[in-house]
């Protein structure tokens, strides 16, 4: 996938550089500049690909905003209340047996909620 970026960006640094007045040696140095840097934006660039498809950020259950327990799956403004009035929790299996949740309703989100203790 790389040289797929990076081949059309070095044909068209070297067409370029075919239309100056530069020595072999400043076209050598210039185009070794240039792949790096498409090097270091390809990388950057499937790293935010990564991160952005991995998207599910953990929510600490004991220390997380309303809007950040909101942006749960499937959890209501009011099931948000009464987590943060049952704070704290030693772990995060506790939303259903303080009845806060369903099992169903634990399994969509139990990939994405932790427990950090302080």
């Amino acid at each position: 996938m790389r040289l797929r970026i990076a081949l059309p960006a070095l044909v068209a640094l070297g067409f370029l550089s075919a239309c100056t007045n530069e020595s072999p040696d400043q076209i050598r140095q210039k185009t070794a500049q240039e792949t790096a840097a498409i090097k270091r934006d390809t990388q950057a660039l499937a790293q935010g690909v990564k991160d952005g498809l991995s998207s599910k950020r953990a929510v600490d259950l004991n220390k997380a905003s309303k809007d950040d327990l909101a942006s749960l799956p499937e959890i209501t403004s009011h099931q948000v209340d009464r987590i943060i009035a049952e704070r704290p929790y030693a772990n995060t299996h506790q939303l259903v047996t303080r009845h806060l949740l369903t099992e169903a309703e634990y399994s969509q989100i139990q990939d994405r909620i932790v427990v950090n203790q302080p």
